[in-house]
């Protein structure tokens, strides 16, 4: 007779079971002395589940000061009946609250006292760029002996689930302060979270702050925080390009030369005194793509060079140089319309500056009408042709205004764009809907021969890319 499964259920039951036995044998050994300090390696966490790397595990089970007991930590993190609906048994999840921390040392004591004498630093960033500001800081920390600071938390958004149905995945920033064993990472959901703020002025306890390309506004009392201030990494010469597009503007408006600042933050978006300010010769065709990275590197080197004085107190908020308010430009968040190259009335000048502006996001596109009823076999389309445009350059000729689309003469020319000026643009990638990048020529060839015109749309056109 076939032996029978037991319910699943049961299963269950008696793992959660076997799971909070184990707890209480490791609690019980590593119980710290009377008096001392109890942590959860795993509160402040949102409904989230875990990222794989970070998933808690009987073996590294510490018993919190605000818990009950240690079956009803369990209880907490594997029942549904404390958290509400929705939740897979296969998933491990924490006791929820507005901010989440990822990720803490095995030292849990580390991120509460330190004995090296070095001032505290905490990193707040999000994306890629940021990350490699973050790598390079903690380098730095390891290198060199007299380093006047250690790096003792992270800070960055909540892991995002980058596709449909994917694994929620931490920041570019969170990934690494993961892999380089940073004391305490947190991820709160609003940097004005009171559970937050008071981890971090209470746990944490900085310094010292550096933002790079964070992504929130923070509040006063966290600014009141560290007793050297708080550092931020701006990508633009500053007072010119406050806000949350500076290179992308910088290089729509053709600025030359673009830069980076080290400043003080302050209430006021990107209004603290200047610490250190360097420019840079941008090429005429180069992208945003790669002009953001550059930028960040230049500045985590200025930012290195001012923290020993930051830390002594030679430089302050005091004496540090105050921005000319009457140089103030604002880089305002871009709007995905923003991306189309209206060459009926821009220049080709403007057109390419764009281009590369707006290289990472929303980029640039046009329309095109593919055929003329005119031509040998075909019929023009009725529907316009969308196509991202990836990579150009301004020719210095100057010709009659025209609306046709044509090679260049050479081997190795783009596409030759003429604007309502007369001025020409040349288009050497491009994109076409629901298609791969393509070289210009590429793209022509899948013309067939047929005429090509780019279109003029009303001034209210939005398109999403």
């Amino acid at each position: 007779m076939p032996s029978r499964r037991p319910p699943a259920h049961v299963v269950f039951t008696v793992a959660a079971a076997l799971v909070m036995l184990t707890c209480r044998v490791v609690a019980a050994f590593v119980s710290p002395a009377p008096g001392a300090p109890h942590v959860f390696r795993y509160t402040y966490c949102s409904r989230l589940p875990i990222p794989s790397r970070a998933r808690v595990s009987a073996s590294s089970l510490e018993v919190s000061s605000g818990a009950t007991s240690s079956s009803g930590i369990i209880n907490s993190i594997i029942g549904t009946n404390n958290f509400g609906h929705g939740l897979q048994r296969n998933s491990v999840f924490v006791p929820c609250r507005s901010t989440v921390r990822l990720f803490s040392s095995t030292d849990a004591s580390s991120s509460a006292s330190s004995d090296s004498g070095r001032a505290r630093v905490v990193f707040l960033g999000t994306p890629e760029v940021a990350a490699t500001s973050l790598q390079t800081l903690y380098e730095a920390t390891q290198s060199e002996p007299a380093c006047p600071f250690e790096i003792v938390g992270v800070v960055t958004q909540p892991p995002k689930r980058r596709k449909r149905r994917g694994k929620e995945t931490p920041s570019p920033v969170g990934l690494v302060a993961e892999e380089l064993d940073i004391p305490s990472v947190l991820c709160p959901a609003k940097a004005n979270d009171a559970d937050f703020l008071d981890t971090l002025e209470n746990e944490v306890r900085p310094d010292l702050c550096i933002t790079a390309a964070y992504g929130q506004y923070l509040p006063k009392r966290f600014l009141s925080m560290p007793k050297f201030g708080t550092l931020n990494i701006h990508p633009s010469l500053l007072p010119r390009w406050r806000g949350a597009s500076p290179v992308q503007r910088s290089l729509e408006a053709g600025d030359q030369p673009i830069g980076v600042t080290v400043l003080f933050t302050v209430s006021k978006m990107d209004a603290g005194p200047i610490v250190a300010q360097e420019e840079y010769e941008v090429g005429n065709d180069e992208q945003a793509t790669t002009v953001l990275p550059h930028l960040f590197e230049v500045g985590t080197r200025l930012l290195l060079q001012a923290m020993p004085d930051v830390i002594s107190g030679k430089i302050t908020m005091d004496n540090a140089k105050q921005q000319d308010e009457e140089h103030v430009v604002n880089a305002a968040m871009i709007a995905s319309a923003e991306g189309q190259l209206k060459v009926w009335k821009e220049d080709a000048t403007s057109c390419h500056n764009k281009a590369r502006g707006f290289s990472m996001w929303p980029g640039t596109y046009m329309y095109f009408q593919v055929g003329d009823d005119d031509d040998a076999g075909a019929a023009a389309s009725d529907e316009p042709l969308r196509v991202k445009i990836l990579k150009t350059q301004v020719l210095d000729d100057k010709v009659e205004p025209s609306n046709v689309v044509e090679m260049g003469p050479s081997k190795g020319d783009g596409l030759r764009i003429v604007c309502g000026d007369g001025s020409v643009l040349e288009v050497s990638q491009v994109q076409p809907a629901m298609r791969k990048a393509m070289d210009a020529k590429s793209f022509m060839n899948g013309m067939r021969g047929q005429t090509l015109r780019w279109i003029e749309t009303p001034d209210e056109e939005e398109g999403n890319l």
